[in-house]
């Protein structure tokens, strides 16, 4: 009994170990993988798309991409991957902020945001998705929601809310502006469409009130008194 209770204790053990080390090889893999797709993307943007050479670097990238197949195999090198790439590293621009982000999202994640045309949603679905550890599903369908529009600090200027955000990612501050308009606040009150941060207020109020009572009901009704 007790030689099969240590043979137990070891293998849950070990199982661990080697969950763990999975788990560590899948996320380095992941961002060192995101981080070659901006290299790749950044370098044949400086090399091939820009100045003179741009309407050459443009008609080779199908014969790039044939010859990376070639090399490495299809997965991840299609031609429009390769767009992609190219894509990835114009509207993120700066190597410290994909390598920080890498850590926490994947390349699934990044291929979400590239569907925004403005940099200021980019900028704040990416700082949600961080704050947030957001799966790609999630961040998908916070964007199809409209959330950022639905946020208080969608009405403040750009500078303003780049300026917040980036405290954010630091871990500086947070935005009562992100929290007071969430969606989950919004069904909760029941709030819909345009309104003011005042018939939101009273709103909560209502609505913590309406939750209250509806516990105590619930509580005399066990204890039998029929309201």
């Amino acid at each position: 009994m007790e030689i099969e209770k240590t043979n137990n204790r070891l293998f849950a053990d070990i199982c661990k170990l080697v969950e763990e080390a999975r788990s560590y090889v899948a996320s380095t893999a992941n961002k060192t993988m995101t981080l070659l797709y901006w290299k790749i993307g950044n370098r044949i943007n400086t090399d091939l798309l820009n100045g003179e050479r741009a309407v050459y670097g443009k008609q080779i990238l199908s014969q790039l991409a044939t010859q990376l197949q070639q090399q490495f195999g299809e997965r991840g090198f299609q031609e429009r991957n390769i767009r992609r790439m190219i894509q990835f590293a114009e509207l993120f621009p700066f190597f410290q902020i994909v390598s920080q982000a890498a850590t926490k999202l994947s390349w699934s994640h990044f291929i979400e945001l590239l569907s925004l045309k403005e940099e200021i949603k980019r900028d704040f679905y990416l700082t949600m998705a961080l704050g947030e550890t957001w799966g790609r599903d999630d961040l998908r369908n916070k964007i199809s929601g409209m959330l950022y529009e639905r946020s208080l600090i969608s009405n403040k200027p750009d500078e303003l809310i780049k300026t917040e955000l980036a405290n954010m990612r630091t871990g500086e501050a947070f935005s009562p502006d992100l929290v007071f308009k969430s969606p989950y606040f919004l069904d909760f009150t029941g709030l819909k469409g345009t309104y003011s941060e005042k018939t939101l207020e009273d709103s909560l109020v209502v609505a913590m009130n309406i939750k209250i009572r509806s516990k105590v009901n619930t509580h005399l009704e066990k204890m039998g008194f029929v309201l």
